[in-house]
């Protein structure tokens, strides 16, 4: 190799090393301040904390939720629900595109050729001067680079993987919400299940005073007045019978849409779902929120993948230096398509530099940066929101256990005022109206003493999924 071929490779390895090297223009991401609370705050202004390791949201479901049919319920769900397997085809979609994204860096290579063939007659051979048969061929590779200098492809690489991991996080806020989606439809067939129990249990009661008010209206010893208002408190809990059984198919049929499986009955049969909720559940520290929550995760991500586009749109206002070069051969003849003699190689590079666009590139510049604070301001809203879901869960928590104590109080003290009620009305010492005052506020009062235990068990989910449970495999 002579000197001046030296000296110019070593020139086209320092340019190449230098255009390696680079630079990466953008703002350095950063996560912005956000001031957390020490303890979350609980019923009556108390303060709420435990130890940092301990908290109801790093449990597995499964620790959490602990009836067998809900579990079985949960695992199909987690197994076929239609949103979740959409989530999960989002992650690959962006993984696809980092692909894509990051492929814009890279050099580019390709090959081709072309031939020609003509059988010509040997009048026309003759008259062209050429050989019979006519054929000519030819072989060529080419390559174009346009090397990331200013970092615009290195940053659209990054954004893509902030948007992918973003995808990922929103998979698994798929994945908690559907856990919760799920014990929440459980507890309320659960709760229907046992408002249609009384329902049937009243409707059977109120048969039976309807019998004794004919009986005593046979006698003489009642008004016709009373054997009507027993057939009110009659009809009343009949129809509520067929108002339950429709509630209670249709969220069956809610409970398979998130199974993913055709409109049916589901099991919902355990006697202890509805138990009270375990009272001084641990809930760690406010600051875990940041990473175990999939929406403050995913938040944040998107925020990154801003502040990567800010460095995109930045790197426009730089030059951009393509290389081209490209090679081949050719000849008249296949044997001789590859000789040297025919071979022909040229290069090119180009440089431009944006001067003027209208102002294209600096509103590009401007918007990516409005869009980036804005997602900080989302990324800080989001946080503030953990933090009240926390708080509200803890509240309704303890606040649903007192509910639930005093409503099973109030059952009691009715269930007693009907039963003195209708030995009154029996003994002729009261009139019917007593009777049908006391059985209805019994009746009101069952219903709401389980629409107590449904909400008590209500906010074990909220606050589970407050507490960013259920996303862990």
């Amino acid at each position: 190799m002579n000197t001046s071929m030296k000296s110019a490779t070593a020139f086209l390895a320092g340019i190449t090393a230098l255009l390696l090297a680079g630079c990466n223009v953008g703002p350095k991401y950063q996560r912005p301040a956000v001031t957390a609370p020490p303890a979350f705050r609980g019923p009556d202004e108390t303060a709420v904390s435990s130890d940092a390791k301990d908290s109801l949201g790093d449990e597995q479901w499964s620790a959490v939720f602990r009836e067998p049919e809900l579990q079985d319920l949960i695992r199909q769900a987690l197994a076929n629900n239609y949103d979740l397997r959409v989530a999960a085809e989002r992650v690959l979609e962006a993984q696809s595109q980092i692909r894509i994204t990051r492929a814009a860096g890279l050099p580019t290579l390709t090959v081709g050729g072309t031939g020609i063939g003509a059988d010509l007659p040997s009048s026309l051979g003759s008259t062209l001067g050429g050989n019979n048969p006519l054929s000519f061929g030819s072989f060529n590779l080419s390559a174009a680079w346009t090397p990331d200098f200013w970092g615009l492809y290195r940053k659209q690489t990054e954004a893509a993987r902030d948007q992918m991991l973003a995808q990922a996080w929103a998979q698994r806020a798929v994945r908690m919400t559907l856990v919760g989606q799920v014990a929440t439809s459980y507890f309320t067939l659960r709760s229907l299940d046992q408002q249609l129990e009384v329902a049937k249990q009243t409707l059977k009661a109120r048969q039976d005073s309807l019998d004794l008010t004919k009986r005593l209206e046979h006698g003489g010893s009642a008004p016709l007045s009373d054997v009507r208002q027993a057939e009110q408190l009659l009809y009343t809990a009949s129809a509520e019978i067929p108002q339950l059984q429709e509630q209670i198919q249709q969220q069956e049929n809610a409970m398979s849409l998130l199974l993913g499986k055709p409109p049916g009955p589901v099991a919902h049969t355990d006697p202890s779902a509805l138990s009270p909720v375990p009272q001084d559940l641990p809930v760690g520290i406010p600051s875990q929120l940041l990473e175990r929550r999939p929406d403050i995760q995913q938040t944040e991500a998107q925020l990154k993948a801003a502040n990567a586009q800010v460095g995109v749109a930045k790197a426009q206002f730089f030059p951009q230096l393509s290389i081209s070069a490209s090679a081949g051969v050719g000849g008249d003849s296949l044997s001789n398509i590859f000789d040297p003699a025919g071979k022909t190689i040229y290069g090119l590079g180009t440089l431009t530099q944006p001067i003027f666009e209208g102002g294209k590139l600096r509103g590009q510049y401007e918007l990516s940066k409005q869009q980036k604070e804005e997602l900080v301001l989302t990324y800080q809203k989001t946080i503030l929101t953990a933090f009240r879901d926390v708080s509200n869960s803890l509240i309704a928590v303890n606040k649903q256990h007192a509910t639930r104590a005093e409503q099973q109080k109030l059952v009691e003290a009715a269930q007693d005022a009907t039963r003195l009620a209708r030995i009154r009305y029996e003994g002729g010492s009261t009139a019917y109206l007593e009777v049908l005052t006391t059985d209805t506020n019994l009746f009101n009062a069952q219903l709401n003493l389980i629409n107590a235990e449904q909400s008590e068990a209500l906010s074990l989910v909220q606050l589970y999924q407050a507490l960013g449970g259920g996303w862990q495999q």
